[in-house]
């Protein structure tokens, strides 16, 4: 065994799921001896998990695997544009690179698709030997997690079974594949004992989770639990009442079932706060997008929602200039964005991915005029979540704490129930009222909201 283990390289771009297998790798790299790092410099090789999705992360990974090859020369690629296949060129001498990776980049170790945690410890162990054989003490209980130590992500299955004329992602990661349950409560166990004060669930359509294993019964501690939605947040919500944590719920597509989550939300199990990727709203936009909801049901199941629990934040994501959409069909988006009142909305503009089937629809729509309608759709957005902001001025709100410098004495940064990492707005905390009172990261502490700004809450820690 070498007196210096070898060191590998990592960096991970994309999503929360793609984050999740990331940790996974280093998870295994961990438990095999190897040391990781973050830079490129004075490693051994280096892995980099990319994101496909649109041309932007397309082209951000490419740069990425560029600047890995460039800084060390060994490089393994992983994750969703590691599935796209190479763009044709004509004629190659017979001869054609199997990915857009390794056309682009043709020296780089090998590709991989996404969540192939075997198949890239495979290329690691070709270059560069493992140093001994793994021990499973060496590893914590919750694997190895990229996130601060307060909160992690929980990814509950794998695919998606739509075929969303917009995007490509079931070509990249298959259809659904839903985690045993027993699996996914397992882990959820293990990172509360960790010390995790937030789990985030995500997967490709977490409302859908169980339906290829049509809602199987499982099995976890000994107690029979079906492989649905429902029965999986029931039990998260037990587990984060125990450890005294938070259960957010992201990618959750709105299906009739998504009702019977809302009372563990108002009963305080589940955090009021549900991600839901609309995409549109109206239904001729729909329907060219091949979404599996309408814009008018969405309203009233928006309102249901609010009815079975108040205190409900809706986030969710939109796509303007799709092809084909009328200034009319536009409008329509706005009234709705207006009538729902999301508190959390984003945008793109509409992006011609590679490989997707929307490329064909007739009506695209000049990039200058998708980049004005997000824009417009921007700050119709802004001026909802503002109002109500403004609404919680005068609240009492839990809030766990990110950063708190100077010892928590002089304040920090935290975040509501409202709020997810990364993705939404913060609660900046003043000096705590108490002078003996500190804030520490990763715990919760109350604080009386007194401003709003921008996408943003103050609040005094009490």
């Amino acid at each position: 065994m070498p007196d210096i283990a070898p060191t590998v390289g990592f960096v991970s771009l994309g999503c929360p799921k793609a984050l999740t297998d990331s940790e996974l790798i280093l998870t295994q790299l961990a438990a095999e001896g190897y040391r990781t790092s973050k830079t490129y410099e004075g490693a051994d090789l280096v892995i980099v998990n990319t994101c496909g999705f649109i041309d932007a992360a397309v082209q951000e990974s490419l740069d990425t695997i560029g600047e890995a090859l460039a800084a060390n020369g060994k490089v393994i690629v992983t994750g969703c544009l590691g599935a796209k296949p190479a763009a044709d060129t004509g004629d190659r001498g017979g001869e054609r690179a199997g990915t857009l990776v390794q056309q682009v980049h043709p020296k780089v170790l090998a590709v991989t698709g996404p969540h192939a945690t075997q198949e890239v410890m495979d290329a690691v162990h070709r270059h560069v030997p493992k140093p001994h054989d793994p021990f499973v003490d060496l590893v914590p209980a919750a694997g190895i997690k990229l996130t601060p130590k307060h909160y992690a992500y929980l990814k509950i299955s794998e695919g998606c079974n739509h075929r969303c004329t917009f995007c490509i992602i079931p070509s990249m990661r298959g259809d659904l594949v839903s985690r045993p349950v027993g699996d996914v409560l397992g882990e959820a166990r293990a990172l509360f004992e960790s010390g995790v004060k937030e789990l985030l669930v995500v997967s490709q359509d977490t409302s859908a989770y169980g339906v290829d294993q049509k809602y199987r019964t499982g099995f976890w501690d000994g107690t029979p639990v079906k492989t649905r939605m429902f029965d999986l947040c029931e039990k998260l919500g037990d587990l984060a009442e125990a450890h005294g944590a938070w259960v957010r719920l992201h990618y959750v597509y709105p299906y009739p079932h998504v009702d019977d989550i809302l009372p563990l939300m108002a009963a305080g199990r589940i955090l009021p706060y549900l991600d839901v990727p609309f995409q549109h709203a109206h239904p001729d936009v729909l329907r060219r997008m091949k979404r599996p909801a309408s814009g008018e049901r969405n309203l009233e199941r928006l309102q249901r929602w609010r009815e079975l629990c108040p205190q409900l934040v809706v986030r969710s994501t939109f796509i303007a200039g799709f092809p084909g959409e009328t200034e009319a069909e536009f409008e329509h988006l706005l009234d709705f964005l207006r009538e729902a009142r999301i508190d959390r909305a984003g945008c793109f503009a509409y992006s011609p991915v590679e490989g997707a089937t929307a490329n064909e629809l007739p009506g695209a729509l000049p990039q200058a005029e998708r980049e004005a309608r997000q824009a417009r759709f921007m700050a119709v957005a802004e001026e909802v979540s503002a109002a109500k902001l403004q609404q919680r001025i005068g609240a009492e709100m839990q809030v766990l704490v990110d950063s708190a410098p100077a010892l928590g004495r002089r304040g920090g940064v935290g975040r509501s129930y409202a709020d997810a990492p990364e993705i939404d707005g913060t609660v900046r905390l003043l000096p705590p009222e108490k002078a003996s009172k500190t804030l520490k990261v990763g715990e919760f502490t109350r604080a009386r909201i007194v401003a709003a700004e921008g996408h943003d809450l103050v609040g005094v820690p009490f």
